[in-house]
């Protein structure tokens, strides 16, 4: 007789183990949909908004940032529209990465389209204005949002940009630190752009100063909580860094 309790004890024992492991794994697959799509929401959000901030500052007409110097100027020389000319260069860019065995993610395949559909659209909805008094706070709120972006997708950690990757890549080729890639590349593009007239001002040298603290403060704003115990969802290393330095 106490033979037969005690296997009953055990059998009820462990179905009520496996029950509770049933419930903590549904938990966990649900709080690991819930990160995944949080991730996602943000990652496709901040890829939008950032094409939307850098069409802002073409449209503010003060001055651009880097690479958006280059892809004006070569907007003006093809006659396309610069949200196509950012689609080709970043798709070009990220070929570089094949020789520096750089690994693309989800967010680099998305960010070469989304942010030059985004650009051209908002420039087909927002004129660009003649009055200073609109021009200046277009130009700050292309940089803010800019700054709001640029948190929102890198917190994702579903992969940097492609000029970003170009950046790291040449950095673990060739040793150079990142601060001196990162220059290196921004002023040549910007060099390049502004002969092929593209337009640098006052809004450069603000985006130069404000985008690195700006996007510090939007980093921690939007970061995105570790996934509950057990759970399978693994999140790529942050390129905070490599993006961030100056």
């Amino acid at each position: 007789m106490v033979g037969i309790l005690h296997r009953a004890t055990e059998c009820h024992g462990s179905v009520h183990y496996h029950h509770r492991g049933h419930l903590l794994s549904a938990s966990s697959s649900a709080s690991s949909g819930g990160h995944t799509f949080r991730r996602l929401v943000q990652l496709y959000v901040g890829l939008v908004l950032y094409g939307t901030s850098d069409a802002l500052l073409v449209q503010a007409g003060l001055g651009l940032e880097p690479w958006g110097v280059l892809h004006q100027g070569l907007s003006e020389l093809s006659g396309i529209s610069i949200g196509v000319v950012s689609i080709i260069i970043g798709a070009l860019v990220l070929l570089l990465w094949i020789p520096m065995r750089q690994r693309p993610g989800l967010g680099t395949v998305s960010n070469v389209f989304l942010v030059g559909l985004a650009m051209d659209a908002t420039i087909a909805l927002v004129p660009a204005p003649d009055a200073y008094a609109v021009r200046i706070p277009m130009l700050v709120a292309g940089v803010v949002l800019n700054g709001v972006a640029t948190g929102l997708y890198i917190a994702a950690k579903y992969g940097p940009g492609p000029r970003d990757g170009l950046m790291t890549g040449l950095h673990r080729r060739t040793g150079r630190s990142i601060r001196l890639m990162r220059t290196a590349i921004e002023v040549t593009v910007c060099a390049v752009g502004f002969l092929l007239g593209g337009t640098i001002g006052v809004g450069t040298v603000v985006y130069a100063l404000a985008i690195g603290p700006l996007a510090q403060v939007f980093l921690r704003v939007f970061a995105v909580p570790a996934p509950a115990a057990g759970s399978t969802v693994v999140a790529g290393a942050s390129p905070r860094r490599a993006i961030l330095r100056r």
